[in-house]
């Protein structure tokens, strides 16, 4: 399965992932509108997070495990492994905000959303070739690859 990997050696900290993912998940799918809109009103949040640790820096999202400890710690059934696409699928209607996967994620890669009582983690742009992060990414810190993992 294809998943995206970070490359910590070239990330500049552009946060470019990030407002690429805003994007691609907002209603408007207007770079502008997402940011200065729909962020605020609807707590729109980039599923990506860049990490800073003094002149090194990391985009982090969901690894899609092979055996996800977020899916084994979900309580209502809202997130799944799907066998057939080896992604960790997440069905908002099913979460309770119990954050058991949050706490679950040995990555940090699941976050709380800000508004509704629910989380935030990437889906891998569902419906696209390549997902908006690693398009966007000016040198190559994120590639989308299978890497012949189980």
């Amino acid at each position: 399965m294809k998943k995206v990997y970070p490359n910590k050696e070239v990330c500049i900290g552009c946060h470019l992932c990030e407002v690429a993912c805003l994007t691609a998940h907002s209603k408007s799918r207007d770079v502008v509108i997402a940011y200065k809109q729909e962020k605020d009103a609807l707590g729109l949040s980039p599923c990506k997070t860049v990490v800073h640790a003094g002149p090194a820096c990391v985009a982090l999202s969901c690894r899609h495990c092979e055996e996800p400890a977020c899916v084994a710690a979900c309580i209502s059934g809202a997130l799944t492994k799907n066998r057939e696409t080896g992604r960790t699928e997440y069905d908002e209607g099913k979460c309770v905000g119990c954050w058991s996967c949050l706490m679950a994620c040995p990555f940090g890669s699941i976050r709380r959303h800000p508004i509704k009582e629910k989380i935030v983690k990437c889906d891998l742009c569902a419906g696209r070739d390549i997902p908006a992060c690693v398009e966007a990414c000016p040198n190559w810190a994120l590639v989308y690859e299978e890497r012949g993992e189980k």
